[in-house]
């Protein structure tokens, strides 16, 4: 798809057929930030689809994916540039040692000793890039507003260098699981978007396409025990959208054809991930209600 020439119907069809089944509103809220040239904030529980938005326009702009997983501690060091301290160290033993011309401590501070990062990677990139910064509320306010800068400008300081200036401006995405709340300045750069658990109908579609061999009538009866799982309040981490694939999945591997009581049994611990999670839902909702939430 062209970059300057696409359109919210040309967007909304060219997800689809990356197999990101979403709302026609979702891609209208892309559609602007790519428009105002901003960047994307997107919020939600872990596992609603916030990443795969990033790569996903990656491939429809033929675009390369440079992605930035946020931690607590990362600094802008390990998000920007390093120096190649190991050849430089090489570099002077060599010279020390007579295998090296005579050269300037500038040298030492050159291109050829530096290593970028992704941020650095996104800036001196010559080819169109979607920059996904993935999980944005792990780190520290103060890298935040080191990121505030950066996505203002998009330019950088290397004292060694100078200020390097963006060839383009790329296309970036921010996600976030809501851990903790992110800086309102970081929030008014950026287009806002919030995506929550899918419908039944909205995740019997994903289903289809990201697991068609279970059919329609498996894929609704996952559907509607996953919106059951989720609901309850008992449970610590609510399955994510993968999660209902893989059981769907799983329950195709055992031959299963419909969700009864004893397809639950063996396979719960496909969509819940912790002993916890697991009793808990059979203590508070039952084998017996998940199997029969389907026809309920």
């Amino acid at each position: 798809m062209d970059p300057n020439q696409f359109t919210i119907d040309g967007l909304y069809k060219a997800f689809e057929e990356q197999g990101y089944i979403c709302e026609k509103s979702l891609v209208v809220t892309v559609f602007l930030a790519l428009k105002l040239g901003k960047p994307l904030l997107v919020e939600g529980a872990p596992g609603v689809g916030k990443t795969e938005i990033g790569k996903v326009l990656s491939r429809v702009f033929d675009a390369q994916l440079i992605r930035l997983q946020c931690y607590e501690g990362l600094d802008e060091n390990k998000a920007l540039y390093e120096w190649n301290y190991q050849k430089q160290l090489l570099r002077i033993q060599l010279q020390k040692e007579g295998f090296s011309s005579d050269m300037a401590e500038r040298d030492l501070f050159s291109a050829e000793y530096l290593l970028e990062r992704p941020l650095l990677k996104t800036i001196r990139s010559e080819k169109p890039v979607v920059l996904l910064i993935d999980e944005v509320d792990k780190v520290e306010e103060e890298f935040e507003a080191f990121l505030f800068e950066l996505l203002s400008d998009f330019q950088v300081s290397i004292p060694e260098l100078g200020t390097i200036t963006a060839r383009q401006i790329p296309m970036v995405v921010l996600t976030s699981n809501r851990e903790r709340d992110i800086s309102d300045g970081l929030k008014r750069r950026c287009v806002y978007l919030f995506i929550d658990y899918p419908t039944v109908e909205k995740e019997v579609r994903i289903l289809q396409v990201k697991a068609p061999e279970a059919g329609e009538r498996l894929s609704r009866e996952v559907a509607r025990a996953i919106n059951l799982i989720r609901a309850n309040e008992a449970i610590g981490k609510k399955p994510a959208i993968s999660e209902s694939i893989d059981w769907a999945r799983a329950l195709v591997a055992l031959g299963a054809e419909s969700l009864s009581q004893e397809a639950v049994k063996h396979t719960l611990n496909i969509v819940l991930k912790n002993k916890e999670d697991i009793e808990a839902i059979v203590r508070e909702v039952g084998v017996k209600a998940l199997a029969a939430a389907p026809k309920a």
